[in-house]
């Protein structure tokens, strides 16, 4: 098992190219099974998470090819309509498949999800959802078997969900009806799955909004695909708290700036300064940090998988600040780790009060899920001393090559086999 010895304090210092998002191509390929068809997928990041995602494809029958960031998917003769425990329970984007394996074979058979080791986030508006659609589901045995011919209805969800609004929208790739989607997720991943989806022959209306309106349209081929992933707006996000917190003077390529708008004004509310061009933010840090509370929200409010990060950055604040994750309720695994680094931190429910202090200090530290790795190893590079971060696969899951990134900005961080 790698671990990663981290030595600080450290400046960052350069420039750093973002890697496709995590979030979009996960879904993306697994819409490529809703239709047979060959699909060429660009900027696709090569992690942990996607090479889970490229076997389980080929367990259905897809033929996959990848080089680099590019992958080759042709589900033309996908048979096999089922995704097994084991991989299954190592990532929860794993349960992607539900929806267009339902679509093209009326039938799937899915694992019930696994992922990252903390709270419950439950299936239960997926499953609703399907129902609605006609679907008839049976849990057996740790598993969720699906089967029925879909037809259109309006769906409302309680609340926005990331996952079930992409597993719904890719139920409906080959359903002739009109089906509604209300109180729909407005997060630039679904955006990108719905751009993608357009490209098999689906109608999707009032994309970025709250409100869809869904029309597939049955196929026995889609003509070949060529579609690019869109930047990762979370390792963004996390490279630009990484400068705030480490202080220096960066630049960051490959970036959607729209995606970023609250995380940039609340880094300018910090201290930092920014300036943004075309795909490109540059932000310096001289490490006076100004306390600012979060509220974590759906898109466009500021995302929970930053909110590890931005902890980490109040923690050597100049005053109190409170981080409130309003998605996940107890995501909160990485304050046990910054405490070891001296961080002085209290937890009130889902409120994180974060009392500044002037440094932390290098200590063994643990991963427990992919964002919390990310904090922690920020956290690292601004203490004094050295962190032995230990459990680091939960961070590639979710960051291309992260030690290499950060080595070329100035970082001392080091992989090692335990």
């Amino acid at each position: 098992m790698d671990k990663f010895l981290i030595k600080g304090p450290t400046k960052l210092n350069g420039q750093v190219d973002i890697s496709g998002s995590k979030n979009a191509a996960l879904p993306i390929m697994t819409a490529c099974l809703g239709k047979p068809g060959v699909y060429l997928l660009k900027n696709v990041p090569n992690l942990r998470d996607t090479r889970t995602m490229a076997k389980l494809l080929e367990i259905i029958g897809c033929k996959v090819k990848s080089q680099s960031n590019t992958i080759l998917i042709d589900s033309t003769e996908c048979d096999n309509p089922q995704a097994p425990y084991e991989l299954v329970k190592t990532m929860r984007a794993s349960f992607y498949v539900l929806g267009p394996l339902l679509s093209r074979f009326a039938y799937a058979k899915v694992s019930l999800p696994g992922g990252c080791a903390w709270g419950p986030r439950p299936i239960d508006y997926h499953m609703k959802a399907f129902e609605a659609l006609g679907a008839e589901i049976n849990l057996d045995s740790g598993y969720i078997e699906t089967t029925g011919k879909l037809k259109g209805t309006k769906i409302v969800f309680p609340k926005p969900s990331v996952g079930a609004t992409g597993n719904v929208l890719m139920a409906c790739m080959n359903l002739e009806e009109d089906v509604f989607i209300h109180n729909a997720s407005c997060e630039p991943e679904i955006v990108d799955l719905c751009n993608f989806l357009i490209q098999t022959g689906v109608s999707i209306n009032g994309i970025g909004t709250d409100k869809l309106h869904v029309k597939g349209v049955k196929a026995s081929h889609v003509q070949d695909i060529d579609y690019t992933i869109i930047p990762d707006r979370i390792e963004a996000g996390t490279f630009m708290i990484a400068c705030a917190m480490c202080g220096g003077d960066i630049t960051i390529n490959n970036v959607n700036v729209n995606h970023l708008d609250i995380v940039i004004d609340k880094l300018i509310q910090s201290g930092c300064d920014i300036s943004i061009g075309e795909n490109q933010i540059k932000i310096k840090s001289n490490q006076n940090i100004n306390p600012v509370d979060i509220i974590t929200d759906v898109y466009p409010g500021y995302p929970t998988d930053l909110q590890a990060q931005w902890i980490a950055l109040m923690s050597t604040a100049n005053g109190r600040s409170h981080v409130t994750d309003t998605i996940y309720n107890d995501r909160f695994t990485h304050v046990a780790e910054l405490l070891r680094l001296g961080a002085n931190i209290s937890m009130d429910s889902n409120i994180a009060i974060i009392n500044g202090i002037d440094s932390l200090k290098g200590a063994q530290v643990m991963s427990t899920d992919i964002r919390a790795s990310a904090s922690l190893i920020i956290a690292a590079m601004s203490a004094s001393g050295e962190t032995n971060l230990s459990r680091i696969y939960h961070i590639d899951r979710g960051y291309e090559q992260i030690e290499n990134k950060l080595t070329l900005l100035g970082a001392n961080i080091v992989r090692q086999s335990e």
